[in-house]
Parts: C-alpha cells; structure tokens; sequence
C-alpha cells in the first residue's frame, strides 16, 4: 500500500521539540517508519523521501524476481505438486514453454503416471522426517526422451509436505545417459543403486523385499550386458 504521512511531535535527545511527518510504509508483512522534521519545504523532502522508498521495495522485489528466472538449475515453487510458477532453467531442461507448465502436474516430467505416484508417496514420507528431499532419478522432456536428474526440495510446512515447496532440477545428462529403454520399476531400482544402497536399503525405500530388488538387478544387469553389480553400476553412472 502507498506510504501514509501524519503530524507527531517527537522529543530529542538534547530536550527540544520538533514537530515531523512519520512516513509509514508498508512492504508485505512489514512496517518501516520514516521521520522527515517538519520545516520549510518538509512536504517535498517527505515527498521525494517516499519516492527513493518506493524505488528501494520495488528494487528488492525486481531483483528477486530476477534471480529466480535466471537461476542456473531449475527452479520451481509447487502447491499440491502442482507447478506454481517456474524458471527459465526449468523450461530449458524439459523443453516446454514456461506458460504450458504453470498450473501443471508435476506428472507431465514424470516418464509414467506410476512413478510420478510412487516417488509423490516416497516424497512425502521422507519430508514428513527430514522437512527435505533429494534423489537422481530419471525423469521425460516434452519431446518423450528420458534422462537422469537431480531433484532437491523443500516443504514450507513438513506436517503438508505436498501443500507447498520450492524444487531444484538439475539435468545430468551431459553426464549421464539412458541408453537403455527401462520399465517403470527398473528406472526406481536404478535410481537407487547408483546411489550405492544395498539390496535391503532399496527394499526399504521401495517397500519390496530384497529379494524383488535382486530380480529386478539381474535384469538390469541382462540389459546392459554387465556382468556384475559394480560394472552396472558403472554404466549407469556413465563411467
């Protein structure tokens, strides 16, 4: 809201009184207050003093603003893991227009509507903890492709981990390449050995049993003609 002035004597320090013009301004939840002496001229100096305010907020607002769009990673603010707004970064990794995401699910990066509600499931839970959550995982561009991205994010509140939060992407694929067409549940299995857990750790995070996990290995390892754990987890790294 537009700074408001009023008349208020106000004593100082050496004794004497001065009348001034409180200039109080608004900006989102705070208040500032900005004392001009009343004299000669005071109106336009309690002018001129609002307008360098009013440039100052809008400033900070602008650059802000501009920070977000032009982060280097993606950047997305999310409500119900629905994208809210997103960055320049963000449209540039999925190959979208930034209009064609806004007011999306976050479904439309996932490659299939399974992993995007298994891994919403997993997200949740995690946040619900920690108040944060982190993975690589493989993730689609508009054009159908896949590839591995890192993913960060943050809950405004833990105890509504879907409710609001702001998200990083980063796209590994310069890196890190799928080269191997993968089922739903072959691309989670992959998305957690290479982050080094075991056949247990991956059971517990997936809510399978270590046994499953190990089928699901094998397979990969069949796939990418590996012929041990450490050289697939070797390709799947890109190494």
């Amino acid at each position: 809201m537009p700074p408001t002035g009023s008349r208020k004597r106000v004593t100082r320090p050496f004794g004497m009184a001065k009348e001034y013009f409180v200039a109080t301004i608004r900006h989102n939840t705070q208040k500032y207050i900005s004392l001009c002496p009343r004299t000669f001229g005071s109106r336009r100096l309690f002018a001129a003093k609002r307008k360098r305010t009013r440039a100052r907020f809008h400033m900070r607002a602008l650059d802000y603003q501009t920070a977000f769009h032009l982060a280097p990673v993606g950047l997305v603010l999310s409500r119900e893991r629905t994208i809210e707004d997103c960055n320049e970064q963000l449209c540039a990794i999925f190959g979208y227009a930034r209009e064609a995401l806004i007011g999306r699910s976050f479904e439309v990066l996932y490659p299939s509507p399974d992993e995007f509600a298994r891994i919403g499931e997993r997200i949740a839970a995690h946040i619900s903890r920690e108040g944060t959550y982190s993975d690589d995982r493989i993730m689609k561009r508009s054009n159908g492709e896949l590839f591995w991205c890192h993913v960060t994010g943050r809950a405004l509140d833990r105890a509504a981990p879907h409710a609001a939060g702001v998200w990083t992407f980063e796209d590994l694929s310069a890196t890190r390449r799928v080269a191997i067409e993968l089922t739903p549940r072959e691309r989670e299995i992959a998305a957690q050995l290479v982050t080094g857990k075991t056949s247990k750790q991956i059971g517990r995070v997936l809510e399978i049993s270590p046994r499953t996990v190990d089928i699901y290995r094998a397979r990969l390892m069949r796939k990418y003609d590996t012929g041990n754990a450490t050289e697939l987890l070797q390709r799947l790294l890109g190494t």
